[in-house]
């Protein structure tokens, strides 16, 4: 799915605490944000396996949860948001394509890397690929919630999300056939970092 789907959801999982703590709001977002990216931090060095660990992140995230609802204080709503936005981010690629620069051909089996059973996770394909129209409706499906509890400085991050989001969904198929074009005349220092997908 589209990184701005994750960031959206990430959004989305700090609501609960806007409605219940609103003091620590602010914090609660901003770790949501951040968690749903984190994982794609990867996206040229292992992509989908060097940051993504669906079982350990929501091995963490249920006990995180746990404290916070507990002990509500920045740190552990911060972190319990964080990892539960990284799970949720990884559990998502699961129901997505295959890792492959043309996922809608449905060629690759491979989802998200599982490092607690050593292999790979194959993609479910609910949402067909990133960039599809549903990954936009879905993002949008997170957006909404988001729009309508919080305001100000959010309010235009979550539209800009979703405008950035509309124009990658009208332009994806078009980036696909672009990309290995592209990405054969990069310096040959830059070479080895760009994923053997985007030279198909």
């Amino acid at each position: 799915m589209m990184l701005t789907t994750h960031v959206l959801a990430g959004l989305a999982l700090a609501l609960p605490v806007v409605v219940f703590v609103p003091e620590l709001a602010p914090v609660a977002v901003v770790s949501g944000a951040l968690g749903g990216a984190w994982p794609d931090f990867d996206l040229y060095a292992g992509h989908r396996k060097t940051l993504h660990f669906p079982v350990y992140y929501s091995a963490l995230a249920v006990p995180a949860i746990g404290l916070a609802l507990v002990i509500p204080t920045l740190l552990t709503v911060a972190v319990a948001v964080g990892l539960a936005a990284a799970a949720l981010h990884c559990l998502m690629d699961v129901f997505g394509g295959g890792l492959e620069l043309r996922p809608w051909e449905g060629g690759s089996e491979r989802a998200v890397y599982d490092h607690y059973h050593d292999r790979w996770v194959t993609p479910r394909r609910l949402i067909r690929y990133d960039g599809s129209p549903e990954d936009l409706l879905l993002a949008g499906g997170f957006a909404v919630p988001t729009v309508l509890l919080l305001d100000g400085l959010v309010v235009v991050l979550v539209t800009l999300l979703l405008a950035v989001s509309f124009v990658y969904v009208v332009l994806r198929r078009w980036l696909a056939d672009l990309a290995p074009a592209v990405f054969s005349k990069v310096p040959e220092p830059i070479e080895e970092y760009v994923p053997d997908r985007y030279t198909e």
